[in-house]
């Protein structure tokens, strides 16, 4: 068992933000922190646009398949970020809950996913720093 943090990412459908979000994370911290996404109504798909943009940047979340979220992926995880939709994540001590308030590119073409996708990636940048810095040689 090792002592790297887990992030869980909540959104309603989890196929847009919570599927960036973990991509992101996954691709900028490696196996340095435990990834999980999930979405309190899941979708049956990721959402296109979001696989498009995502391409654009050299990730591919195609194979990525939206899950419920349960009780024990909170329970697993160090840090639950939801993303923006008042999605109520269950709570327990000595869990840290974080919000990121983001535009839902649910129904919008790639060019209104990008910037969702960019900021994204800026959150989850500073959210690495804080939680996985890269080891100092």
């Amino acid at each position: 068992m090792s002592d790297k943090p887990s992030v869980l990412f909540v959104c309603v459908h989890n196929a847009g933000r919570s599927q960036m979000a973990a991509a992101w994370l996954t691709h900028l911290a490696g196996d340095r922190v435990e990834v999980r996404s999930a979405g309190s109504a899941p979708a049956d798909q990721v959402n296109p646009a979001v696989v498009e943009a995502m391409k654009e940047v050299g990730i591919d979340v195609s194979a990525e398949i939206p899950k419920v979220l349960s009780v024990e992926a909170v329970q697993a995880s160090d840090v639950c970020i939801t993303m923006g939709c008042g999605d109520a994540c269950p709570v327990f001590p000595g869990k840290r809950y974080l919000d990121w308030t983001l535009e839902d590119p649910a129904g919008q073409g790639v060019e209104a996913v990008r910037p969702i996708r960019d900021e994204i990636k800026a959150l989850i940048e500073g959210l690495i720093a804080e939680i996985a810095p890269e080891p100092t040689a």
